[in-house]
């Protein structure tokens, strides 16, 4: 039985191999007949795609093959309709040329017959020359000049009075004519006129506050006179204490310092300073409003900031005692009527006139002619000429190139000579103590230098840095030597030199 079965069962396994592998052979054909099917269904897809593809490109040719003759035909069309212009112009050109011939040819003729006229007329004059030369005895340019020579004598006699007439009626009118604008000029701007003072006075809430302000020892008040740079004088008026000084633009900076202090009740040295750092720091604020303010009133924008600035500052600066901003004001107004009256630019003139003493906000800080100082500002912020000779010709420093520049210096004058306008007394007092700051100033190594109780005392301040003591005494002596030398006053000046070394830290 078992043998039987192990003889059966390789034929067994070897009729299943086969069965399996026909079949599957089977299986395989069918597949590729499938897939041949499928391949041949996607090829004629294709096919058929490629040819309506082909067909649209072959269309798209055709259509576009007549568009492209289309165009050409019209081109050509253009082409020739241009053509034909072309040759109908030069046909019209051509006959054009003819006709100038013509018109040249007849032109010429004409110019022939001219000449021959003008050849008859020129032998007839002469003929008529030679008979009338041969007749008077003389020649044509005798007779020329014998006729001028009585023609002369008797219109030179006739010419000297026509002149002196008319220059007599010239200086008459001139004058009436300046008269009248002078008269137009003040009657029409009425302008208000302060004398400044040297002193400004603080009331005070009540007589404590003197002692305050004066301090423990003196401290308090040494201190504002040493930083401020004015002198304060308390004496026995209730109420009211004087801060005196020639510098406009200190004396009111000391004036809002002591009311501030006096108002916040805290007076000592530290708080001084606080508070006049920050009194300060208002004032350059300020000084830009006020000339903000003088621009847009006369309607001069657009104007560089920092002439702006500088003219705010005029209103802490007096020339003779009279107040620059003031004064700047009031010849701008009198040049801008006297221009109007001449027949000016009066926006020009009204400028030139504010501009023309801008020069002296600068004056004492830097020194020098404020004429020079102002007219190289003025070219620096690119102002009108007009307003650069105003500024040198209101000195005299060139002459007026126009009407506005004329009326500027007429008008600084007419400020100048009001009566009570100028005090030379006041000029020369400013003069002589800013002429003693100046002194101290140049020196090496001071930092400030104020001229104080009525210019009789001094007071520098310099740098501990660079001046030790044995050098502050010497400069006290230089300075002194200097002031001698250089400047005129009556009695005698204190010069005082402080040197005072801070050291400055923080805890954080």
């Amino acid at each position: 039985m078992w043998i039987q079965l192990a003889l059966i069962a390789p034929l067994i396994f070897v009729f299943a191999t086969a069965a399996g592998y026909w079949l599957a052979r089977r299986s395989m054909a069918r597949r590729f007949d499938d897939l041949e099917l499928e391949a041949k269904a996607r090829a004629k897809a294709i096919e058929a795609e490629a040819r309506a593809l082909l067909r649209r490109a072959e269309e798209e040719r055709r259509q576009k093959e007549r568009e492209l003759n289309e165009e050409y035909r019209k081109l050509l069309e253009e082409a020739e309709r241009r053509n034909r212009a072309l040759i109908a112009k030069e046909r019209e050109l051509e006959e054009e040329r003819s006709r100038l011939l013509q018109k040249e040819n007849t032109l010429d003729e004409r110019i022939r017959i001219a000449e021959s006229f003008e050849a008859k007329k020129r032998a007839i004059f002469e003929e008529f020359r030679e008979r009338i030369e041969h007749l008077a005895s003389m020649t044509q340019d005798e007779a020329r000049e014998l006729l001028l020579e009585n023609v002369r004598k008797k219109l030179k006699g006739e010419t000297a009075a026509i002149i002196r007439k008319e220059v007599a009626i010239a200086k008459e009118e001139a004058r009436r004519k300046a008269n009248y604008i002078l008269a137009q000029a003040t009657t029409r701007y009425a302008g208000e006129f302060a004398g400044e003072r040297l002193i400004n006075t603080v009331t005070l809430p009540s007589d404590e506050h003197k002692g305050r302000i004066i301090g423990k020892e003196g401290r308090n008040i040494k201190t504002l006179e040493q930083l401020l740079g004015v002198d304060i004088i308390i004496d026995e008026t209730p109420g009211v204490i004087v801060v005196s000084g020639f510098n406009l633009y200190r004396r009111a900076i000391a004036t809002r310092v002591i009311e501030l202090l006096v108002e916040d009740g805290r007076i000592h040295p530290g708080r001084i300073e606080e508070v006049h750092r920050k009194v300060q720091e208002e004032f350059e604020q300020h000084i830009y409003e006020e000339g903000e303010d003088v621009v847009l009133d006369l309607g001069l924008f657009p104007m560089h900031e920092e002439l702006i600035k500088l003219i705010g500052r005029l209103k802490y600066r007096a020339s003779y005692g009279q107040n620059a901003l003031a004064h700047s004001l009031e010849v701008a107004r009198l040049a801008r009527v006297m221009a109007a009256e001449m027949g000016g630019d009066e926006k020009l003139a009204l400028r030139a006139g504010l501009l023309h003493d801008i020069g002296k906000a600068l004056t004492q800080d830097f020194g020098g002619s404020h004429v020079e100082l102002g007219a190289e500002l003025c070219r620096k912020y690119n102002e009108h000429p007009t307003v650069i000779n105003a500024i040198y010709a209101h000195h005299g420093q060139e002459e007026p190139i126009n009407v506005e520049s004329a009326a500027v210096c007429a008008a600084d004058a007419l400020s100048a000579a009001r009566p009570g306008a100028r005090r030379e007394v006041l000029e020369s007092f400013t003069r002589r103590v800013r002429q003693i700051e100046v002194i101290a100033q140049d020196k090496e190594g001071v930092s400030q230098a104020y001229a104080i109780n009525a210019g009789r005392e001094l007071r520098v301040f310099v740098d501990a840095g660079k001046i030790d003591d044995d050098r502050a005494a010497a400069l006290s002596h230089e300075i002194a030597r200097d002031i001698e030398e250089k400047v005129q006053y009556p009695g005698e000046v204190k010069v005082t030199v402080i040197r005072e070394l801070r050291r400055i830290d923080y805890a954080r």
